[in-house]
């Protein structure tokens, strides 16, 4: 391998889906491109899409890529041990605590209650994103969850 690894997530909402993982996650717009018919149909994407590439704070990229055609199948994603495939990105951060006070007003939604549990010494919260994409915040510190993190 030559670079750090890159994600795509397929999207609806394009501008919706970089505010949240810019705003919210703490990613940063590295590039954007149009990939045209001419390259994403051979290439087997399916046509004409539009690509913001997001550079993950600690390393890494994810890629949000909106079909041109307007022919996305996403909606909400099941729990990740309920199909098989990716079931979700995983962000470290350093305090968990400020990422879930703004999860909800940026269009997240909790996965469990309490939103935020204790395993294995750390602390971990899941969410669905905006459009139901699964996304897990790792906060390594540990220690004890909190009494005001229940949904």
């Amino acid at each position: 391998m030559t670079r750090p690894f890159e994600v795509g997530v397929v999207v609806r909402d394009l501008e919706l889906m970089e505010r949240f993982y810019c705003d919210v996650i703490g990613c940063r717009v590295e590039h954007r491109s149009r990939v045209p018919e001419s390259i994403g149909g051979p290439a087997g994407l399916g046509g004409e899409l539009v690509v913001v590439w997001l550079r993950v704070p600690s390393g890494g990229c994810v890629k949000l890529i909106l079909p041109r055609s307007g022919a996305v199948s996403v909606g909400v994603a099941p729990l990740p041990t309920e199909c098989s495939g990716l079931s979700y990105l995983t962000f470290h951060v350093d305090d968990l605590d400020p990422v879930v006070e703004v999860l909800p007003t940026a269009g997240a939604r909790p996965l469990s209650d309490p939103v935020v549990v204790l395993a294995r010494g750390r602390r971990i919260s899941f969410w669905s994103d905006p459009e139901g994409n699964v996304v897990e915040l790792v906060d390594a510190r540990g220690g004890d969850p909190g009494s005001g993190h229940s949904n």
